[in-house]
């Protein structure tokens, strides 16, 4: 039987290979896509979402979302993907159109309707946060909840301290940890190195000659050259597709474990920043009242510290070659 997954995003150049990957699985029935506000403005957003589903030959249903966070000002990544979140290549617009439904109401309903689904959020967390404030409920019907974003115990690709997805609406993120989800965070630290597709692996994709695969290179031409300029390495990093991989194969996972997070609020040095708890030292008598919340919560998040990228690798690659 086929798995129902469920994928809210802020559809920008990685987030639509992510959407082909999870198209592409055989084992995988995508029962809708949910927009928000993130890399790209929400509008830019649901029009990168359905020239995805149009260009995988798919009708999936695709819901507008938040086109702000929570208490926040939206602030956009196009500095990373470009004015329209694919590399500015002037693709044409789908013509297929996005449900009247609001992306809210889609998210409860479906989920109340596919018991057991995997919900997978490939951007800022607004949409979760607005449903399970809405609807607390709907937790328990969600088997897991696989979220792109966080940079636990390391550097962040935003500011120092934390991750984009987190720290454009850490109020939503706080919400999410503290919802009862099963949560699984995919962190930023997951795309580099290795994962990193390199000048060799882009050379193969484009010799594929599918569609997916030219897209997924030139959607990602500006990003290319931000992590050039962020980090020094060559080729495409793709966190979004790396939460999807893991989301469609868990045993992708090679070492995890869960831990209390809180998300940081307040402070302007370390606003979005995921808090980990990975020595269990929140309920000593120093750090109890700070952590109260999170423990009477008991905002748990199983954290993905690495992976099989090989694997990965071949599985991204798996879904690209397709026609």
């Amino acid at each position: 039987m086929k798995r129902t997954f469920l994928i809210d995003t802020d559809t920008a150049s990685d987030d639509a290979v992510a959407l082909i990957m999870a198209l592409r699985a055989d084992d995988v029935y995508v029962v809708g896509i949910t927009t928000v506000a993130g890399n790209v403005d929400v509008e830019q957003a649901t029009r990168n979402a359905l020239y995805t589903v149009g260009l995988c030959g798919e009708r999936v249903p695709v819901f507008v979302g938040a086109s702000q966070p929570l208490v926040r000002p939206h602030e956009s990544a196009t500095w990373f993907h470009g004015a329209d979140g694919l590399g500015d290549h002037g693709f044409s617009q789908s013509e297929l159109k996005a449900e009247p439904t609001p992306a809210v109401d889609a998210l409860i309903s479906l989920i109340h309707d596919n018991p057991g689904i995997v919900l997978v959020t490939l951007g800022p967390l607004t949409n979760i946060a607005l449903a399970v404030q809405s609807d607390p409920t709907i937790a328990k019907n969600v088997s897991r909840c696989v979220v792109m974003g966080g940079a636990p115990c390391c550097e962040g690709n935003v500011t120092p301290a934390a991750e984009y997805n987190i720290w454009v609406d850490p109020e939503a993120a706080r919400v999410v940890m503290r919802s009862g989800l099963p949560l699984e965070l995919i962190g930023w630290q997951l795309c580099r190195g290795e994962a990193i597709i390199n000048d060799a692996e882009i050379a193969e994709l484009m010799a594929m000659g599918t569609a997916a695969a030219q897209f997924t290179v030139d959607c990602n031409r500006t990003a290319i050259e931000a992590i050039r300029k962020q980090t020094g390495e060559l080729g495409i990093s793709l966190p979004d597709p790396v939460a999807m991989g893991i989301a469609i194969d868990p045993s992708l996972v090679t070492e995890a474990s869960s831990h209390l997070v809180e998300i940081e609020t307040e402070s302007d040095l370390t606003r979005g920043m995921t808090v980990v708890d990975r020595l269990n030292a929140a309920r000593n008598r120093r750090n109890h009242a700070i952590w109260a919340d999170a423990i009477q919560s008991e905002a748990y998040a199983r954290i993905v510290w690495k992976m099989d990228v090989p694997r990965w690798k071949a599985q991204l690659f798996g879904a690209l070659r397709k026609s």
